[in-house]
């Protein structure tokens, strides 16, 4: 907490870190709209799967939990962490290296060593609130093992869950 100005009344503090956890979730929210309605997906982790595989075919990680939804990339587009962006595709398993079109659900903001490392959310239905609630705790655990994994390779920077922005 800070104060405000020169102002010295306990009621002039500001939320510092509230303000700005706000605002970079506002600027989730624009990255989400910024997105076309559908868009396609190439699957490097099925639904169920323990073990995280980067787009060039290296494994990334092994998860202690199953991962819950198909994890993949959006061919052509980039990320904020200079690597393909991030794709979770809802529904039924889909194999290791399918390709599949779906419609723009939501985005996972989310910062992964200081960098932006958002994660578009696909499906075919509405993202009801099961899954909204699924994905939140998902990531906020995940966020919990990657912060574990990077103290362990000795890597910099802040990894954060920043929010769920849904498509209405």
């Amino acid at each position: 907490m800070v104060r405000s100005g020169n102002d010295a009344r306990p009621d002039s503090f500001v939320d510092v870190t509230a303000s700005r956890r706000a605002e970079c979730f506002d600027d989730v929210r624009r990255r989400l709209h910024a997105l076309p309605a559908q868009l396609s997906a190439e699957i490097e982790s099925p639904r169920g799967s323990f073990t995280k595989v980067r787009s060039d075919g290296r494994v990334d990680f092994v998860s202690p939990i199953p991962v819950p939804y198909n994890y993949g990339f959006v061919p052509g587009r980039t990320g904020g962490d200079g690597d393909p962006l991030d794709a979770i595709v809802l529904g039924p398993r889909l194999e290791r290296g399918q390709r599949t079109h779906a419609t723009v659900l939501g985005l996972v903001g989310f910062v992964d060593g200081g960098a932006v490392d958002d994660k578009v959310v696909l499906g075919t239905a509405p993202l009801e609130l099961r899954w909204r609630l699924s994905l939140r705790g998902f990531f906020v655990a995940y966020t919990r093992f990657k912060r574990a994994l990077a103290l362990a390779r000795n890597d910099d920077g802040q990894t954060r869950f920043v929010g769920l922005a849904v498509r209405r």
